[in-house]
């Protein structure tokens, strides 16, 4: 059906970019429409078919026929830009529509500026269409401390994983050169020339106060980065925090994000996609290895026999939660089994939540560190005494991320824990979400960025920026 339409619509288009010769007054179409154009527009016989109808027709089409039909007249044109057309056509894409709408009302501007807009009826999503259309396919690279997550943005996920970049190549190197060996051998699993795509590196926090020195370091970790691209003869870079993606992986641009990474927890303090490293940002020292270590020592205390730390992981992913109230699970019968590939089945019972506990009571497994729920408490005062923002309910809503963050009833413990700690009318308000995407959130938010119609111009980095804004700047240090 709409082959044949497309075909009666092409002889359509054809003949009537030639033919002026009509003069019947669109009396079909409702008075919105008709005001917005004179006879000397009108179609003929086509100026009969309902509105509704012409809508249902142009959905057939397509996008591409449909922007064919603005060039017809301007009544045409107006029926074809309509929002809720092109709306219709976004919905059907292969982005999520709440992505689009988020993406396009709050980062069309670009880092670390933000545009937002009150009404959708203000952008113009046909122009949108066209724009998102344009913007090439990006290679997303998310690197951590344990591993990394590379892919294209054109696809539904990350098409490749390996262990961190640090394994690749020798850590006593300089900074540029193990990089360089990284960069390299990801383009490579992936089989791509670097000079095709833009890059986005999703980079971990690191250096988090705010003093001359880390300021330094965090510039120095950026220009090694795009130095690195650039001689690579990549065209385009963009080199954004993790925890700034995670937090628009959830649709956000302001709160508080709790990476849990493979050595330590960063709680960050982000407002309008700034890392606000003046308010703190909080160092948690420990993160996944710490509990499957701990998990691992439990384990080993009740004679289970496993072969390796990544049997112990498989069993932490696979089973274990967190205890709503840990005192009462205590009580409980928890025992559950799973099977481990290679090594058969294992069956455990209070380790399934007492791994975990060690988030909110470190002391429970030997380790002098915060809890995660004061970290968080104490990063939220931090916040609020800074008085960066007229809205003090910015810090309020804090994202979960990192792989740890996807055990189950860390949310719900996260968001009680703190809702005792403060009081009213400071607890108030306060919601924790859960990874938007689980260990690949940064990814993902990396992918929300690679598609937004302003991304080229508005969020990359090209050599010749780069050049501009660094051309004076300090010689690197070859140090990590």
């Amino acid at each position: 059906m709409a082959a044949l339409l497309k075909k009666v619509w092409g002889s359509v288009l054809t003949r009537s970019t030639s033919s002026s010769s009509s003069t019947s007054s669109p009396r079909a179409l409702t008075d919105s429409y008709a005001a917005a154009f004179d006879d000397d527009a009108s179609m003929g016989a086509f100026d009969r078919i309902p509105t509704d109808v012409f809508m249902q027709i142009l959905k057939l089409l397509g996008p591409k026929e449909t922007a064919r039909t603005c060039a017809v007249c301007r009544a045409w044109r107006f029926l074809a830009s309509d929002n809720r057309l092109w709306i219709f056509f976004l919905q059907s894409g292969r982005e999520p529509w709440d992505s689009v709408v988020f993406a396009e009302t709050h980062l069309r501007s670009g880092f670390p500026s933000m545009m937002y807009f009150d009404h959708l009826s203000q952008l113009s999503f046909m122009q949108i269409y066209m724009q998102r259309e344009k913007v090439p396919g990006s290679i997303i690279i998310d690197g951590g401390s344990g591993y990394c997550k590379y892919g294209w943005s054109k696809y539904a996920s990350p098409s490749g994983r390996c262990a961190t970049f640090l394994e690749f190549g020798n850590i006593e190197s300089p900074m540029y050169t193990r990089l360089r060996h990284f960069f390299s051998t990801i383009y490579s699993r992936m089989q791509v020339r670097p000079s095709s795509q833009p890059i986005i590196v999703s980079i971990p926090i690191c250096h988090s106060d705010d003093t001359e020195s880390a300021r330094a370091s965090r510039k120095q970790l950026r220009e090694t980065i795009y130095s690195v691209l650039f001689d690579m003869n990549v065209p385009a870079v963009c080199a954004v925090d993790q925890a700034i993606l995670a937090l628009y992986a959830a649709r956000r641009t302001s709160g508080i994000v709790v990476n849990i990474g493979f050595h330590v927890t960063s709680i960050v303090p982000i407002l309008r996609g700034k890392v606000m490293h003046e308010v703190g940002v909080e160092i948690v020292g420990q993160g996944a290895l710490k509990l499957t270590g701990f998990l691992r020592e439990l384990l080993q205390q009740r004679n289970i026999k496993f072969e390796s730390l990544y049997t112990v992981r498989t069993i932490k992913e696979k089973l274990c939660y967190v205890a709503a109230d840990y005192d009462a699970e205590l009580r409980r019968d928890t025992q559950a089994s799973c099977e481990v590939a290679g090594e058969g089945w294992f069956t455990i019972s209070k380790e399934r939540f007492q791994a975990s506990e060690i988030l909110f009571q470190p002391q429970i497994g030997g380790i002098r560190a915060m809890g995660l729920h004061r970290a968080v408490a104490l990063c939220m005062d931090h916040c609020a005494e800074a008085e960066v923002a007229s809205d003090d309910g910015w810090f309020k809503t804090v994202v979960l991320a990192g792989g740890t963050s996807c055990l189950p009833g860390l949310t719900e413990r996260l968001e009680m824990e703190l809702h005792k700690i403060f009081p009213p009318p400071m607890s108030d308000g306060i919601k924790v979400i859960p990874p938007a995407y689980g260990v690949e959130s940064a990814w993902f938010g990396a992918k929300i960025i690679s598609n937004v119609s302003t991304f080229s111009e508005a969020w990359c980095m090209n050599k010749k920026k780069f050049r501009n804004k660094f051309r004076h700047s300090t010689p690197f240090i070859n140090s990590w």
